[in-house]
């Protein structure tokens, strides 16, 4: 896969071209230990979307590289899960949405190595903009 730079940020191009990589290149967050504290609950944070795991997780750049970057997981959206029904179309759309797009998140609070939060694209939510887009809600321990 190869690299290259969006508004100053290292991006892989993978990434980029469809959001297809398998590994998760997040890793701002650790698996163990503490959040860095520019994610409290209640901070604002903000960059480049590099990467899309699913149709309700993103992560954001918010350094120059993988370390800085943020897997964040919509807390006003509930995707399907990508082995249910609608679950691939739902990463596709938010992909198409998001792809190369600078968002702001609001951090709320840690959900294992990720940070759950309300993202907006151009002062909109993307919960928003993906239900007018019709990307679908459900799956597995949605209401």
């Amino acid at each position: 896969m190869r690299t290259l730079f969006l508004g100053g940020f290292m991006v892989l191009a993978g990434a980029l071209a469809g959001f297809e990589a398998k590994a998760d290149p997040c890793r701002a967050i650790p698996d163990r230990g503490p959040m860095p504290g520019y994610l409290r609950p209640g901070a604002t944070f903000s960059g480049p979307v590099v990467y899309v795991g699913d149709g309700d997780s993103l992560c954001v750049a918010v350094g120059r590289e993988q370390n800085g970057w943020v897997e964040v997981r919509l807390a006003d959206f509930y995707a399907p899960e990508l082995s249910e029904p609608g679950g691939p179309e739902a990463k596709l759309t938010l992909a198409r949405l998001t792809r190369g797009q600078r968002v702001v998140c609001r951090a709320q609070r840690r959900s294992y190595d990720r940070v759950v939060a309300v993202c907006t694209l151009n002062g909109v939510s993307l919960a928003r903009k993906l239900r007018a887009m019709g990307a679908r809600e459900g799956g597995r321990g949605w209401r």
